[in-house]
């Protein structure tokens, strides 16, 4: 499956993005999704997942009631709500596919990545 990722950009804190991930290539309803981030310097941390229909999602307590993943299987593309921004926030956002049911929050259990898209949180 190939993903592309976009709706990223430059905003002040406690703003708000909201991220997409488009997929193609198998069907997007057989895969959990997930976003991760990498900040410069740092590893690739897990932000969110959610299962194949949507059903069960995971946050990183860094995001918890700030984020929101959904998904939209007939238009093959998951979301990213983004709310109330912080500095620390800003990161390359990537999302994900897993052949799993429920989702992970591994990076190692992730089988497609996108690109990512850049998400910047000004002071």
């Amino acid at each position: 499956v190939q993903l592309q990722a976009s709706g990223g950009g430059l905003v002040q804190a406690g703003g708000s993005l909201r991220l997409s991930c488009a997929a193609s290539g198998r069907t997007f309803s057989g895969y959990a999704m997930g976003w991760f981030r990498q900040a410069p310097g740092k590893e690739r941390e897990f932000v969110t997942a959610i299962s194949r229909y949507g059903a069960t999602t995971y946050y990183a307590d860094s995001v918890k009631g700030r984020f929101t993943i959904s998904r939209d299987n007939a238009k093959n593309t998951v979301y990213l709500q983004m709310n109330s921004l912080k500095p620390e926030d800003t990161a390359v956002y990537y999302c994900a596919a897993d052949r799993s049911v429920a989702g992970a929050t591994s990076v190692y259990d992730y089988d497609y990545w996108g690109q990512g898209t850049l998400v910047t949180v000004s002071s």
